[in-house]
């Protein structure tokens, strides 16, 4: 006979209670969802960018680059930025507000080890310091020159040091 009296065995283990599989449930399927948006930003990157034998754009040709001269800084951060300047001549008809470039950096073999499809820049003053802003800003008219910059955040090491091939793959139009 028990007494409901009795105090609990203090030496008794509570019984278990199975843990919840729901928290890793949701933990799993969050991964899979970045995991899955990762995979579609690369693969949308890749298709955007334009391989070394892309069609260049049809207004190319009324646009000629000249004086390329290449610099190197250090970033604040202790990389290093590499600039690509030089002057744009429209030659055509209609006023440029905006040209994509695409930088070839070939390799000791002359292969191509990196692509960048780069937006040009156009450099607005020089002194105390280089100022650029977008071609929409400042437009390049029929028969205007300019002077721009072409922004590279890393180059590969396998780069030859000459100066990349320059192809214009797209130009907007005002």
């Amino acid at each position: 006979m028990t007494d409901s009296n009795q105090t609990p065995d203090i030496f008794t283990a509570p019984p278990e209670e199975k843990p919840s599989r729901l928290p890793w449930i949701i933990a799993g399927g969050v991964i899979l969802v970045i995991i899955g948006v990762l995979i579609i930003v690369s693969y949308t990157q890749k298709s955007s960018t334009p391989g070394p034998n892309a069609a260049l754009s049809p207004y190319a040709g009324s646009l000629t680059l000249s004086g390329i001269q290449m610099a190197q800084a250090s970033t604040m951060v202790g990389g290093q930025s590499t600039y690509i300047d030089g002057t744009i001549t429209n030659k055509g008809t209609r006023t440029v507000t905006g040209v994509t470039v695409q930088a070839i950096f070939n390799d000791f073999n002359n292969q191509p080890a990196q692509i960048s499809t780069l937006r040009m820049q156009r450099i607005r003053t020089r002194v105390p310091y280089i100022d650029t802003e977008t071609l929409s800003m400042a437009p390049i008219a029929p028969g205007q020159s300019a002077p721009f910059r072409l922004i590279l955040d890393h180059v590969t090491q396998e780069w030859n040091q000459n100066p990349p091939t320059l192809r214009i793959v797209r130009v907007d139009f005002q």
